[in-house]
């Protein structure tokens, strides 16, 4: 039994299945390194892939395909906890808070999104892209009531070195716990050591009173 077990054991932490949302052209690939991570150290971990994966979908498309595959994956009463990268965080928002996710996610653990916008939405004109833009209407829809967020434990992972998330400080949120990682590049995140290691501490945080 490796350490990070027994110390959920001893704290009575509840290992959800994880659920992994990626983001703009990336495919399930991109979480290689965290899904070894997170599965030894105990986590059972989802991923599928978001079609189309360029922007060409609106972002609250995307997140039907999540609330699609939570359905057909998971038992109806079994809680999750979700992990959204970039675009996949947003995508992930939408199904938390406007297609029932807020009563299936116990954890939700945002990494690099662009929860206020990103200028690099303006260069493409597709939809997603679009919607990723500082104040579309998506993400003033999303942002009006994100306290809501706070039912969950929630955690926001940046680094002030994201060149894709313009400016860097975008994927802040006012609720939920904010961990600052010191990662050079945007894809680096994933594979980054400290990430990796404040993803496991969000996963065992305690579930909140409430929550589900």
């Amino acid at each position: 039994m490796n350490p990070a077990t027994k110390y959920a054991i001893r704290q009575n932490i509840v290992r959800n299945p994880v659920l992994l949302i990626h983001g703009i052209t990336d495919t399930t690939l991109v979480f290689r390194q965290m899904t070894e991570y997170l599965i030894a150290q105990g986590w059972s971990v989802h991923s599928f892939n978001l079609t189309p994966n360029n922007g060409a979908m609106p972002l609250e498309k995307l997140a039907v395909q999540v609330a699609d595959y939570v359905t057909k994956t998971f038992d109806p009463k079994q809680p999750l906890d979700l992990i959204g990268f970039s675009m996949g965080g947003i995508v992930s928002r939408y199904y938390i808070q406007r297609l029932g996710g807020i009563e299936r996610v116990q954890r939700f653990v945002s990494i690099s999104a662009p929860n206020n916008g990103t200028l690099t939405g303006y260069l493409s004109g597709r939809p997603g892209c679009a919607q990723m833009r500082p104040g579309s209407p998506l993400l003033r829809d999303l942002n009006q009531d994100s306290e809501m967020l706070a039912r969950l434990n929630f955690t926001v992972i940046w680094t002030p070195f994201d060149l894709m998330i313009v400016p860097p400080s975008s994927s802040q949120m006012p609720v939920g716990k904010e961990v600052i990682v010191q990662a050079p590049l945007h894809s680096w995140m994933l594979a980054d050591e400290q990430c990796l290691k404040a993803v496991a501490a969000a996963l065992s945080q305690p579930i909140l009173v409430g929550s589900c």
